[in-house]
């Protein structure tokens, strides 16, 4: 028998590879695992993020946070008005505007939002910050309270960020389940966030998962982000992640040897 080289394959990727058939037809097996990941990412985005139970657990790092919700009162508002998403409450508008007088101004707004993945929010959030908030520390980078946001998108940091005077924003969100990746977090930050800014001046760290990047290592590389963003004042398209070509550089200095 032929030896069937693509089934050695599928332990290196979740990748529906080599599924097989019966007869004219999928597996039952294959049948069934699509459909129980089906399921998983249509809960991923219908699922409503424990805001205190989130900003609990954060709060426990050493950080305040401050609970927010975006202009789109729940879920089904949501996923029809992204516009929505992407802009504060009334209620949140008022409650930044008590609690940060102009003073209170930081280098870095960080925001957790459940975006399309509550899940991905509630289950990789926090370890992401346990990494990320030392590395700030050390790095004299200060950062302002945690802003937890129910219902929020990825602009909304733009307007959180205005609001708290911040250098620089970060928010951290579920990503759009795939199928077999609900649970999967992304970074995207901003340096000057005001409203209006648009996806090409930002950068996104993303695939935030154990089967994907791991947390620790995501922190890092937000927090080098993060770090050149103010040192440059760039973000976007014009800011890359410079440790890869160092260690390219490295390698072909090492070769031509």
């Amino acid at each position: 028998m032929e030896k069937d080289v693509w089934r050695s394959l599928r332990k290196y990727t979740p990748a529906r590879i080599a599924i097989g058939r019966a007869g004219g037809s999928l597996p039952t097996g294959e049948v069934l695992d699509f459909a129980w990941a089906h399921a998983e990412a249509r809960d991923a985005v219908k699922m409503e993020l424990d805001v205190e139970k989130l900003a609990g657990a954060i709060e426990e790092l050493g950080v305040k946070c401050h609970r927010l919700e975006s202009a789109a009162g729940d879920r089904e508002s949501y996923v029809r008005r992204p516009d929505l998403g992407r802009r504060l409450s009334d209620e949140s508008r008022r409650v930044l505007e008590g609690l940060n007088p102009p003073t209170a101004s930081c280098d870095v707004a960080i925001i957790v939002a459940d975006g399309l993945s509550a899940m991905a929010a509630q289950g990789q959030a926090v370890r992401v910050l346990e990494g990320l908030l030392p590395m700030l520390a050390s790095s004299k980078i200060g950062v302002g309270p945690v802003c937890v946001v129910r219902n929020g998108r990825v602009a909304i940091e733009d307007e959180i960020g205005e609001m708290l005077g911040a250098k620089a924003a970060v928010i951290l969100l579920g990503e759009r389940p795939g199928l077999g990746t609900a649970d999967s977090l992304g970074a995207y930050l901003v340096f000057g966030p005001k409203v209006g800014r648009t996806d090409a001046e930002r950068n996104c760290v993303s695939n935030i998962r154990e089967a994907g990047m791991r947390a620790e290592v995501a922190a890092e590389t937000i927090g080098y982000l993060l770090g050149e963003a103010l040192r440059r004042r760039i973000s976007g398209v014009g800011l890359k992640d410079e440790r890869v070509r160092r260690i390219d550089q490295s390698v072909d200095a090492k070769l031509a040897q």
